[in-house]
């Protein structure tokens, strides 16, 4: 397949509420939305970088710098034979994987549209429904925060609840969880805030029994999270550590996860996550969807990333109606009754993306023919 345009779309879209991490406070989320056309049929990326570089190095400048300066030249002189082809062909590029991955999942939904398939069918996924839990950020108050489950529990039945944890803001949290909540599955999410002196505050944590605590520690780190992990009940999840299958190997062999949290758009694309997701099961690890506050369109590729069989826990694919109020496709995720998430059946990432509406709000465009 030859690639015949591409354009790029920077979009800026205001959350309902501010959403608190121990790195940040997010009030937008910027993003950049690639459309990839072939033979008359177009297929759409989203990026997932954050305004600032916290979690990652990149940002929606960066991605843009990248795509429009070395990718996309490089994409439209290739031949791709399928959609595995991108990354063979973008693979020496070194990092920038959520730059890339903006390319790359575009190019799955291109090619999922020219068979007449739905996404998860090309990616191997083996379930028309998924399991969704919804992450909650740092709140003003402990009251504020049981009150902000509360009513998520109370509108949409979601099968586990996330909640972020700082220094200062997380034993007594999880604590007041567990008192108030008996039977509520809940897991924390730490975003690299901690060291290994902090084993004890995690010791005190194993006894509110979250399904797991998720990368506590740096996030270029496995050796000392394989030393927490032998100290503590509560399952390690890394998220940021894993970049590549061969981390997940590497990770799972020395003891330092017993989970692990899958994001396309932070590994580079829907392959390379896919071939976590391979690893792992091969190793009876269970993953599970992370999410970056996406709109439709990312929202749409977890979906049917989600889909894959070792997606065996509650991911972060909520409903779309919770972080933004202008939708960018025409059909909106909801959660079903039993905490599921159908997956689309339509060719592709099975939504209709709402063009008109990308391209009034583009902060900024541009076009790339060979």
């Amino acid at each position: 397949m030859r690639i015949e345009r591409i354009e790029l779309f920077l979009l800026r879209l205001p959350l309902k509420r501010p959403y608190e991490t121990s790195g940040s406070v997010e009030t937008h989320q910027t993003r950049v939305i690639a459309r990839i056309e072939s033979e008359g049929v177009v297929g759409w990326g989203e990026s997932v970088a954050p305004e600032r570089p916290w979690y990652s190095g990149e940002t929606p400048e960066t991605i843009w710098w990248l795509l429009d300066e070395i990718a996309i030249p490089q994409l439209l002189k290739s031949d791709l034979p399928d959609p595995y082809a991108t990354n063979a062909t973008l693979d020496w590029i070194r990092d920038h994987r959520m730059a890339k991955a903006t390319l790359e999942m575009g190019i799955w939904d291109l090619f999922a549209k020219r068979a007449n398939a739905p996404l998860s069918a090309l990616l191997g996924g083996t379930r028309d429904r998924i399991l969704c839990g919804v992450a909650i950020g740092i709140q003003p108050t402990v009251e504020q925060l049981l009150e902000r489950i509360r009513t998520e529990l109370d509108a949409t039945a979601y099968q586990r609840v996330k909640v972020k944890i700082k220094p200062g803001w997380d034993g007594h949290i999880a604590e007041m969880i567990r008192n108030t909540f008996p039977d509520l599955p809940f897991q924390l999410d730490a975003n690299s805030a901690y060291t290994l002196a902090d084993i004890p505050l995690f010791k005190r944590i194993d006894a509110y029994t979250p399904l797991l605590v998720e990368q506590p520690l740096a996030e270029d780190d496995i050796i000392d999270h394989a030393t927490l992990q032998k100290a503590i009940m509560t399952p390690v999840c890394l998220d940021e550590s894993i970049h590549t299958a061969e981390d997940a190997r590497k990770a799972i062999q020395i003891g330092a996860t017993r989970v692990i949290n899958i994001k396309a758009g932070r590994v580079g694309g829907l392959a390379e996550a896919k071939r976590i997701h391979d690893v792992c099961e091969e190793h009876e690890v269970p993953v599970w969807c992370g999410g970056m506050l996406e709109m439709g369109i990312g929202r749409a590729a977890n979906v049917h990333l989600a889909s894959l069989p070792n997606f065996r826990l509650p991911g972060d694919v909520s409903a779309s109606s919770r972080y933004f109020d202008t939708e960018i496709i025409g059909e909106p995720f909801t959660v079903e009754k039993d905490g599921t998430m159908k997956v689309p059946r339509g060719p592709g990432i099975g939504v209709t993306v709402l063009e008109d509406v990308i391209r009034k709000l583009a902060l900024k465009t541009k076009e790339y023919r060979p």
